[in-house]
């Protein structure tokens, strides 16, 4: 027979095993999935430095990490201004890729017609080098930010439109052919039926597309940006380039892929919330 007192020494014990349990789990997945890549930046890191140390590389052909700490922290004010101007631009040619892209596709999704018609040249139209069209999309809309912003709306259009287009056209026929039993509008059944089942696509869009619009950005900016103080990541580059500040050019490109990598962090989180409830991609790699 349990007495009392054996009964309250073991029901703390019993209560906290799933936290320390849980906790087991926390360090196992830190161990499996965020250590290995942080060790291997750090030892990149440790013998970049170290190379050029012992092998007294030059600056202006590989800068030492130390180098390029300093080069950041001696402009950190240009760089704040530069890497500003270009989530600037960034954000709204994502915004516009996202808008008009998910609206194309729902056009295009309404008529197999209209789909034939014009997919084509969204296709021919990602083909194209922006370098080869960003000079006319200079003379249409100026030098600055707005060329910028449609440059970065042109790179990252595409994966919005496609990814939503399928996403659309995947929706179950079991399904569609019951939301015309009940008699249901295409206006219904695009909201109710296929955006809802074109979300986890839309999703991967937006990944893409996120990443894209940076990229886009910088391109722009080297094409079309406006200098001086006021100038993007892109005409930081050119400029660091054109005068072999080669430590600030890598500090300058280190802050383009950070920029990036935030992006897509958020826009990963953004997508773990919208789908994790439902969708079995996000719940497995969540268990």
């Amino acid at each position: 027979m349990i007495t009392e007192e054996k009964w309250v020494a073991t029901t703390p014990a019993k209560s906290a095993q799933p936290a320390i349990e849980a906790q087991a789990k926390k360090r196992s997945r830190f161990w499996e999935t965020q250590f290995p890549p942080i060790l291997v930046i750090v030892v990149v890191i440790i013998a970049w430095q170290l190379i050029c140390q012992w092998l007294d590389v030059p600056k202006y052909l590989l800068p030492k990490p130390t180098d390029i700490v300093e080069a950041a922290v001696a402009n950190i004010d240009n760089l704040i201004v530069s890497v500003t101007k270009t989530i600037s631009a960034s954000l709204l040619g994502f915004a516009l890729s996202i808008v008009l892209g998910i609206l194309g596709a729902i056009v295009m999704s309404l008529s197999k017609v209209i789909e034939r018609s014009l997919y084509p040249y969204a296709v021919i139209l990602q083909t194209i080098p922006i370098v080869a069209i960003a000079p006319i999309i200079v003379i249409w809309f100026g030098s600055g930010l707005n060329a910028i912003v449609i440059i970065a709306f042109i790179i990252g259009f595409f994966p919005m439109l496609s990814n939503t287009l399928i996403g659309l056209n995947s929706v179950d026929h079991n399904m569609r052919n019951l939301f015309e039993l009940y008699n249901a509008s295409s206006w219904q059944t695009m909201v109710k039926l296929r955006l809802p089942a074109a979300m986890p696509y839309i999703m991967g869009g937006l990944k893409i597309s996120c990443t894209m619009s940076v990229i886009g950005a910088i391109v722009g900016e080297y094409i079309a940006g406006i200098g001086g103080g006021s100038g993007g990541l892109g005409y930081a580059i050119t400029v660091a380039a054109a005068r072999l500040q080669t430590p600030y050019l890598f500090a300058v490109g280190l802050a383009s892929s950070i920029l990036g990598i935030v992006f897509s962090i958020l826009v990963n989180l953004f997508s773990k919330w919208m789908l994790s409830s439902w969708h079995e991609s996000e719940v497995r790699s969540e268990n």
